[in-house]
């Protein structure tokens, strides 16, 4: 198994804090949000990681270098043109192969044991991806996710507003008292992705959605399996969200 992080992001919502470094590399627990990823995926059995740079990209391969000292083989790809998260993974198509692999951002903080769960979900059933969902986050702000009672996506919705979310609960896919499954940005993917982000057409946003890629998978009658995350989950969105990290001891 490899894995791919998405870390090209200057991270804007940031302010000064990413003027001199990217997002990716911004710490936490007196270590890099980014190298909190690299030794939890290794930790879950990946052999080899492949990180999507471009905002200060020289300060991620500066601190990573060939991932010698973490006892792994680390690679790079420039994402020069920001076009959307349905693109980006395209630069890892000829390090992935034909291998599983997971796919995260890079400033997505979850346990270590997160990332052995989706591989072991992974292993223990037909699938073709496994998709990382929290519950009560504001779906305003990501992936409303719906799955059936296998526990399969069956439906993913991008950033519903509240006339979409209106029309969901009149169609019954939002029910009363049940909870809602947000996108939680880390994902395993068998090699089949690339099928579908290779015919990604811009969103309305202007930019190529992998969460697109997905749906064009479930409308292919691809399985992917949700997994409820356990314990931390934080996507370091704003100074805020990184305050509180830093406040607070690990989970």
């Amino acid at each position: 198994m490899k894995a791919v992080v998405l870390a090209a992001g200057k991270g804007t919502r940031m302010g000064e804090l990413t003027t001199e470094i990217p997002k990716p590399m911004l710490q936490v627990e007196g270590m890099p949000l980014l190298e909190h990823i690299v030794r939890g995926t290794l930790g879950a059995g990946v052999e080899a990681i492949h990180l999507i740079v471009g905002w200060k990209e020289e300060v991620i391969r500066g601190h990573f270098g060939d991932g010698s000292p973490w006892n792994t083989s680390i690679t790079y790809s420039t994402q020069t043109v920001r076009d959307g998260t349905g693109r980006a993974p395209e630069l890892a198509r000829e390090f992935v192969g034909e291998d599983t692999f997971l796919l995260t951002y890079g400033d997505i903080l979850v346990r270590k044991s997160t990332y052995r769960r989706m591989a072991d979900r992974y292993a223990g059933g037909d699938l073709d991806a496994v998709l990382a969902v929290v519950r009560g986050e504001d779906v305003a702000k990501g992936g409303l996710c719906f799955f059936d009672r296998n526990r399969h996506l069956s439906r993913l919705v991008e950033k519903p507003g509240p006339e979409e979310m209106e029309s969901l609960g009149r169609e019954g896919w939002i029910r009363e008292g049940e909870p809602l499954h947000y996108n939680a940005g880390v994902y395993l993917f068998g090699p089949s992705l690339f099928d579908h982000t290779a015919q990604l057409r811009k969103s309305p946003r202007g930019e190529y959605e992998l969460t697109d890629a997905i749906s064009m998978m479930v409308e292919a009658g691809e399985r992917i399996a949700g997994m409820e995350i356990e314990g931390r989950w934080a996507d370091v969105r704003d100074p805020g969200v990184l305050a509180g990290l830093q406040a607070r001891p690990s989970d």
